[in-house]
């Protein structure tokens, strides 16, 4: 049902419980998963002003390479295809999945709500929106989110 698995990650700690839920799928259905990481060019505003476009560029490389490496660590057999990309991450994530035909997306949500949402967006649900292929997303910070072994019947009344 999946061959290709697209993990977005930003390497927070919280995502290790999204990591393990993208490595246990892969491993249900013998796939591989392709660990994204968007340099998020709507931080350039906030790093100080002395900054050197190479210092950017080695900041956001630095980043993404920390943040795949936790989730190879974590897929252990699973193959992994490792990609760092800069732009606006939602419109990043859902481009790289239709140029790498993958198959579901699974991605993590910090679940704000309110103003935090207004202001900061939604990262997932801007993906969501314009996916064309299923998108999973998994709470940030959960601990133990794997995936059903068999699917379940949902009763819809």
């Amino acid at each position: 049902m999946y061959d290709r698995i697209l993990l977005p990650t930003d390497g927070t700690a919280g995502m290790d419980g999204v990591v393990r839920h993208a490595v246990a799928l892969a491993e249900t259905h013998d796939a591989e998963i392709h660990a994204l990481y968007v340099a998020d060019t709507g931080r350039f505003s906030t790093l100080p002003a002395d900054m050197t476009w190479e210092g950017v560029t080695e900041l956001f490389q630095t980043e993404g390479t920390r943040a795949i490496d936790a989730v190879e660590r974590v897929a252990g057999d699973v193959p992994v295809e490792r990609a760092i990309v800069d732009g606006r991450p939602g419109t990043r994530i859902g481009e790289y999945a239709s140029t790498h035909d993958c198959d579901v997306i699974v991605m993590g949500t910090h679940g704000r709500a309110g103003i935090d949402r207004l202001l900061l967006g939604s990262v997932a649900e801007t993906v969501i929106r314009g996916s064309r292929i299923p998108v999973v997303t998994v709470p940030v910070g959960t601990t133990s989110p794997e995936p059903p072994s068999q699917p379940r019947e949902i009763a819809i009344e």
